[in-house]
């Protein structure tokens, strides 16, 4: 364990490499208040993040983490499950990353990326930026991509990973402040709660996936129980076998499969883009998933999804849309962090069924919850 000093603006990093060494580290921030994080990870051939650097500090030297030779230890667990708040930027994959290497999540956890979005109009402002708006600093770029997995890191990889918690804390100094003043600390602790829970499930299969499909109106109610199966089944084999996505099967070719409903091997091989590898491999799996979409009950299938062109649609869709930006514009925030498009989708369709809203929770729905309903009344009288 040595201390280094770097460039820019010469930032204090210790390199860790034993269990003993991490466990140390750990002591010299356990009494922190607040402990930034960062990872470094390689993600190309597997479905699971292959961690190769951890990061933190607690507003001094930073603490680099080697996970490749240095598994995690109780006290880093601990670490990670205290008190302190936590901070990452743009945390979705770093999460799966504490997941992968520590088998937990930080908690509480504050992401900087959030946090900014409800002092500004930018919802995913990176992390170079947000430096550069706070502290008038300009981090290097050049490492960003680089080999992180190999040994030994660079005197550049090494500080620009320092650089990265080091300004985290700094940023989240300023950024804590404000938010106060604006009285929005809550809202941002309630946003990242949501998002390590959302994480936490990640273990579990997606049966929601389809729902990211942007042409689900095109299926029909049978075809759609098939997408939405074959992407549930894709889910769970592609953690199982611990593969990209695309390299068992695509969403594309999986919405052409369902958009086909084929019965056989013949005809599933004759839907565009399937290979004779595929057929062969998982074919008879995804026969039999079309094939109980084929033969599901009536009752239990879902209801075609409306097109997005249609005029009831789009009306009701705009107004809901400016009922967000309206109030986006009032806090000087980006819209997005109000209502996300696929939330609007939801109260949309729900209110052409003539279903229950299901109307945004939290800070939102006391914000937006009765202008959205004002608004989708005011749209069929």
């Amino acid at each position: 364990m040595s201390l280094h000093p770097s460039s820019l603006p010469s930032p204090l990093y210790v390199w860790i490499d034993t269990p003993q060494a991490l466990d140390a580290a750990c002591a010299d921030v356990a009494h922190a208040d607040v402990i930034a994080l960062d990872t470094e990870f390689f993600r190309e051939n597997t479905f699971f993040p292959v961690p190769a650097l951890i990061q933190f500090s607690a507003g001094g030297a930073a603490y680099l983490v080697d996970p490749t030779v240095t598994p995690c230890t109780e006290a880093f667990r601990a670490l990670l499950q205290g008190a302190a708040i936590k901070l990452l930027h743009a945390c979705s994959e770093d999460l799966e990353v504490f997941l992968e290497w520590a088998g937990t999540l930080p908690t509480p956890m504050i992401d900087t990326q959030v946090a900014q979005a409800f002092l500004g109009p930018v919802p995913g402002m990176g992390y170079q930026k947000l430096v550069a708006l706070w502290m008038n600093e300009t981090l290097p770029k050049e490492e960003t991509r680089s080999n992180w997995l190999e040994r030994p890191l660079s005197p550049a990889q090494c500080d620009y990973a320092a650089l990265d918690v080091i300004y985290l804390y700094r940023v989240w100094a300023l950024q804590s402040a404000v938010l106060a003043e604006r009285g929005r600390l809550a809202w941002v602790s309630e946003e990242c709660s949501a998002l390590v829970e959302q994480a936490g499930r990640s273990g579990e299969n997606d049966t929601q996936w389809y729902t990211r499909q942007r042409q689900l109106w095109r299926l029909a109610p049978r075809a759609l129980a098939a997408y939405r199966a074959l992407t549930t089944w894709r889910e769970g084999e592609t953690r199982r076998r611990n593969l990209p996505r695309n390299w068992l099967v695509s969403d594309k070719l999986l919405f052409a499969i369902a958009e086909a409903m084929p019965s056989n091997r013949y005809e599933l091989a004759a839907v565009e883009g399937v290979k004779p590898t595929l057929v062969k491999k998982e074919g008879d799996t995804l026969l039999a998933l079309v094939k109980a979409a084929a033969y599901q009950p009536e009752e239990s299938l879902e209801a075609s999804w409306p097109d997005p062109a249609r005029a009831d649609f789009k009306q009701r869709f705009k107004a809901v849309k400016r009922v967000a930006n309206a109030a986006g514009e009032e806090l000087g925030m980006a819209p997005e962090m109000l209502l996300r498009r696929r939330d609007i989708e939801a109260l949309v369709m729900a209110h052409l069924k003539a279903q229950p809203l299901a109307l945004p929770l939290g800070w939102r729905g006391d914000y937006l919850g009765q202008r959205i309903e004002k608004a989708l009344d005011e749209v069929t009288q």
